[in-house]
């Protein structure tokens, strides 16, 4: 059983899929190991280190994917960089498959069964590999100390003989896994915090890290919930009400956070130009939605934008890779949970239960075909 780490092959991603810690768990559920040699320079982890674990490190992505029986990576591989791995080899990554259909139709004629890390479903024996957690929540950490970064003033209130220094206000939009962190990291740090969501759960979790829970709290909030535990796209007339009620709040703000996205659907618009212009100068607003389209107009992927008003809206890609080597820790310990559940250990060889509802739920593609129902074509009439 041969398991391969690849190297990213996006500048813009140095995350790495493997740890040496998880590299010797694999070797002593009885596989070898092969990493792409400076696969984990850029989280801190050399190619020295895998060694040390037990793995190989050979010459580049295309040697260590040949024969593999496993590919392991942060994102989506190209069809073209999977010649050679064993049929029906296992490609396991963040596969980012809404609206890339014909990515994982060229994937599915190389013949391996792709699985998508970010559809693992919500379940309790997940929530180890639950990687949109575990990254959302280093993303709402970093949201606050890039905010912190770019505001020209103190978070806590200080009390000098100089005079007193009032307490930042910060505003979170969106209290799933990365706004709560916000608001706890924002809280730690002495700011005065508020936050809203469409989740008619999420009040209690804002009020208990001690921020003011602000929300429109009628009947379609609360019905706002999946089952699975994500926020519904809300009515147009909801979005009126709660625009009308957040413009006057954010307006008092120093830093607003937003962090709404919806599963397969372009981020919500949260804060319009006109709200932006209500802010103070100096104020900063933080898009962790950025690279769906943005929670905030204006908003720019990638860039720091300066209105002319003297407000600045940060939009970093790739906000958990700017924490490369936590974020892959976390990761690997993510991929390392759900490969564990594919491979008999007696036998130290592969054994997918096809029917099991993890695998059920993260399969994009297997023998030749997009198989999962989300993503499969349609069949013709």
């Amino acid at each position: 059983m041969r398991i391969a780490i690849v190297k990213e092959s996006s500048a813009s991603e140095p995350r790495v899929a493997a740890s040496a810690d998880t590299v010797k768990r694999y070797v002593g559920l009885g596989a070898t190991v092969v990493v792409a040699s400076g696969a984990g320079v850029a989280s801190g982890v050399g190619d020295g280190e895998y060694e040390g674990a037990g793995a190989t490190v050979v010459a580049d992505n295309a040697a260590a994917v040949a024969g593999a029986d496993i590919v392991l990576g942060v994102r989506r591989p190209e069809a073209s960089a999977l010649k050679g791995i064993n049929p029906g080899a296992l490609v396991i990554a963040i596969a980012d498959p809404h609206g890339h259909e014909a990515a994982l139709t060229e994937i599915a004629g190389t013949g391996a069964s792709l699985f998508a890390m970010e559809l693992m479903p919500r379940i309790t024996r997940a929530q180890v590999m639950d990687v949109l957690s575990s990254q959302a929540n280093l993303a709402g950490y970093r949201a606050v100390v890039d905010a912190a970064a770019e505001f020209g003033r103190a978070f806590p209130m200080m009390m000098t003989a100089a005079g007193t220094v009032p307490a930042a206000r910060v505003f979170v939009m969106g209290a799933g896994v990365a706004g709560l962190q916000a608001i706890a990291t924002a809280r730690r740090l002495g700011a005065v915090v508020s936050a809203t969501d469409v989740r008619p759960a999420a009040k209690e979790q804002v009020e208990s890290l001690g921020a003011k829970f602000i929300a429109v709290e009628d009947e379609e909030f609360k019905q706002a919930e999946t089952a699975g535990g994500y926020a519904k796209a809300m009515s147009a007339e909801y979005q009126a009400k709660q625009a009308a009620l957040t413009a006057a709040h954010i307006a008092k703000q120093d830093i607003v956070i937003t962090t709404a996205l919806i599963p397969g659907r372009p981020a919500p618009k949260l804060v319009s130009a006109d709200m932006v212009a209500a802010m103070k100068p100096g104020s900063i607003l933080i898009d962790l939605a950025v690279e769906r389209g943005g929670n905030v107009e204006g908003a720019v992927p990638g860039e720091v934008a300066t209105t002319a008003n003297g407000v600045k809206i940060v939009g970093h890609l790739n906000v958990p890779g700017r924490l490369a080597a936590t974020a892959s820790q976390l990761y690997a310990k993510n991929l390392y949970a759900f490969v564990e559940t594919l491979i008999d250990k007696g036998s130290k060889a592969l054994a997918v239960k096809w029917d099991d509802e993890l695998v059920k739920a993260t399969l994009l593609t297997k023998d030749g075909a997009v198989v999962h129902p989300g993503f499969a074509p349609a069949a013709p009439a």
